[in-house]
């Protein structure tokens, strides 16, 4: 074999590997191809995903929906803390042909979740809502305009959710209570009303805490056009939303 080609291949095997070890043990790169978590997260948003923060399941070894194929992992190794009530995360759901799924966590293991009329009731309690305007975006090809509302979790974290329709008058605006079971995790979008999430038992449920892959950190790239559409790619930027923290 030519040397020369030798030497290239052996490059782009270290190039190829430093990526696979990094994506599997670091930071791997995410691109948001629903709305379900506007206006925190747009369709067309690069993340990068800390995966080291709550240690590694197998899961965690993850490249796309392909698991690299290990040792079965128990429990989470190398785990510093827990999730925590309002982190975005991004998860194996099995329930959907083990898509990744990326929502935010209301719910912590042993707590009663329920919506009432809209409102989420975190055992027993409403939490905090928040009128903060109007929101305007494209959906099923129509534009629309939602009222956006800033949401209070009880440990003080706070984020942006939007609302199609009136409190009470969403498909999944009266649903529960919901135990959360011991080392599970109840998630939402923050588009309350195209969403699907624990509240859909049946496609998504509770999250195992195994299935949680990492935390959303930052957008590092974020455009409006299909990756295909070369001559729009100039205007379709979101310069704003590049490094932009995931709160």
């Amino acid at each position: 074999m030519n040397k020369k080609l030798l030497k290239n291949l052996k490059e782009w095997g270290c190039v190829i590997s430093f990526f696979v070890i990094v994506s599997c043990m670091a930071f791997q790169m995410f691109k948001i191809p629903s709305g379900s978590m506007i206006p925190t997260l747009l369709v067309g948003d690069f993340l990068i995903v800390n995966k080291f923060c709550y240690g590694y399941s197998n899961n965690s070894f993850r490249i796309g929906t392909f698991n690299i194929p290990l040792p079965k992992i128990e429990k989470r190794i190398f785990a510093n803390k827990p999730p925590e009530r309002g982190d975005v995360v991004v998860f194996r759901n099995e329930k959907d042909n083990d898509q990744n799924y990326i929502k935010r966590i209301i719910g912590l293991p042993g707590d009663t979740i329920e919506l009432i009329k809209g409102i989420v009731h975190i055992n027993g309690k409403s939490i905090e809502l928040k009128e903060d305007g109007e929101y305007s975006a494209i959906e099923d090809n129509n534009y629309a305009i939602y009222k956006k509302y800033k949401e209070i979790l009880p440990n003080g974290k706070e984020h942006i959710i939007i609302k199609r329709f009136e409190f009470g008058e969403g498909r999944l605006d009266n649903v529960g209570p919901f135990v959360v079971p011991e080392e599970h995790y109840f998630v939402m979008g923050d588009n309350r009303d195209n969403s699907q999430d624990s509240r859909v038992m049946e496609k998504v449920g509770y999250v195992p805490l195994n299935n949680i892959m990492g935390r959303a950190e930052f957008i590092f790239f974020s455009s409006g056009c299909k990756i295909y559409e070369i001559l729009s790619w100039p205007f379709s930027i979101r310069y704003e939303r590049i490094l932009k923290a995931i709160e």
